[in-house]
C-alpha cells in the first residue's frame, strides 16, 4: 500500500472521505458541475492532469468522459479556506459537461415571485445524449 501525498493532509474529508468538487472552465469561469472526489481521485487527478472523481452511484472511480469522451484536463486546482471544497479549474473536451448534453450541469434558473417561482431551462442541449451515451 501506498502512502498518501502529504498535501493532501490539508484536506477536510467528510466522514465518507470525500470532498465536493466544483469544475470551472478556466477560460470563461462558467460552473460546469460538482461532483465528489476522494483521496485517490484527486491524486490521481493531480498526477495526470484530467479528472477523476468518485461516483456515489457506482461506488468507484469515474473518470470525466471515459464514456462520453468529454474529458476535462485540470490547469489548476484550488483548496477553499476551511479545507473541505476543491476548485478545478478545467478545460471541456467537447464543450459539454453535463449528462443531459448541455455545456453546464446549471441549466435552470429560478425565475417569477414567491407566489409563483417556475425553474426555467436556459441552456441549449448542445449534443443529445442518446448520441453520447450509447
Amino acid at each position: 500500500m501506498t502512502q498518501d501525498p502529504i498535501w493532501l493532509d490539508a484536506i477536510t474529508f467528510d466522514g465518507n472521505g470525500l470532498i465536493p468538487a466544483i469544475a470551472q472552465d478556466a477560460d470563461t469561469g462558467t460552473i460546469l458541475m460538482v461532483a465528489w472526489m476522494n483521496a485517490e481521485s484527486l491524486a490521481e487527478t493531480f498526477a495526470t492532469g484530467r479528472a477523476v472523481y468518485w461516483s456515489r452511484s457506482r461506488l468507484r472511480l469515474w473518470r470525466k468522459g471515459e464514456e462520453s469522451g468529454h474529458v476535462q484536463t485540470v490547469h489548476e486546482l484550488r483548496l477553499d479556506c476551511d479545507g473541505d471544497v476543491l476548485l478545478l479549474k478545467v478545460k471541456q473536451e467537447g464543450g459539454i459537461a453535463c449528462h443531459t448534453g448541455r455545456e453546464s450541469c446549471f441549466f435552470r434558473r429560478l425565475d417569477g415571485d414567491a407566489g409563483n417561482a417556475v425553474w426555467t431551462i436556459t441552456d441549449p442541449v448542445l449534443k443529445d445524449p442518446e448520441l453520447i451515451y450509447k
